[in-house]
């Protein structure tokens, strides 16, 4: 690792200080990217701010109709916590599987979204979910917020604070994990909102990210039902393909976990 000065922020505002005075720092939630890269020798930040022991970043409330989350909340608490399993059990399930237990108990769900990761899990929750992203300067829709691979719309010296995440009808997740590194090779969220909408979002397999399928959320809007999303397939043009699996074979696993994902809901 490369030297860097080490500091542990006891507020957001302390925090959001520190990366404005240092261009090249770098906020670290639960460190289960950021210090894995600078091992590696992939990142070397000038600073390294710690959020991890900011109280106000952490827990789970409910808020009339929505859930809200901070983003310092680690995987595990997302995944036990009652009140989700009960109104968004696609969230709860989706946190129970990430990562191996080292990951499930430090990793958080701000890190999460703000790393993008195509293979992360929590990004297609957030779209699938419709939910609002909430910075130590504004308010984000999902929709507006992930912009490519590793890329959203935070500016360099915003950090996210909560997620809102509105209570659905019904949610769900499916996916196939890699089975050596279990990132995800396609992962599919669907959810039918309050107000009757369905969202269906895709991660692992979009060679720009995170994804929305329109056509199976038309479909599930008039039949919610494996049957009617089991003969729409995404076109492996726009999907990753590598050693693991080709652009056709993740085409072919997004519309199985989508079967799956419904059935599960």
């Amino acid at each position: 690792m490369y030297a860097t000065n080490y500091h542990c922020a006891g507020s957001v505002n302390e925090a959001t200080g520190l990366l404005t005075a240092n261009d090249e720092a770098k906020i670290l939630p639960g460190g289960q990217t950021l210090i894995p890269t600078m091992k590696q020798r992939l990142s070397a930040p000038s600073d390294v701010i710690d959020i991890s022991r900011i109280e106000t970043l952490r827990g789970v409330g409910k808020d009339g109709d929505a859930y809200v989350i901070g983003a310092g909340t680690r995987h595990a608490e997302v995944a036990g916590h009652a009140g989700l399993q009960v109104d968004i059990p696609g969230l709860a399930a989706l946190a129970g599987k990430i990562g191996d237990p080292h990951v499930h108990h430090r990793g958080t769900i701000g890190g999460s979204i703000a790393n993008n990761d195509p293979a992360a899990d929590y990004p297609a929750g957030m779209l699938g979910l419709g939910a609002t992203i909430i910075t130590s300067k504004r308010e984000i829709a999902a929709d507006d917020f992930f912009t490519g691979l590793f890329e959203t719309a935070l500016d360099e010296d915003e950090i996210i604070t909560t997620v809102r995440v509105p209570v659905p009808q019904k949610s769900s997740y499916a996916k196939f994990p890699n089975p050596a590194s279990r990132y995800v090779m396609a992962g599919v969220f669907v959810a039918k909102l309050a107000d009757g909408s369905v969202r269906v979002a895709v991660t692992g397999a979009g060679a720009d990210g995170i994804f929305r399928v329109p056509e199976m959320e038309s479909a599930l809007s008039g039949n919610w039902s494996a049957d009617a999303v089991a003969g729409i397939a995404v076109s492996p043009a726009d999907l990753l393909g590598d050693i693991h699996g080709s652009a056709e074979y993740r085409a072919n696993l997004v519309t199985v976990m989508a079967k799956r994902a419904v059935v599960a809901a």
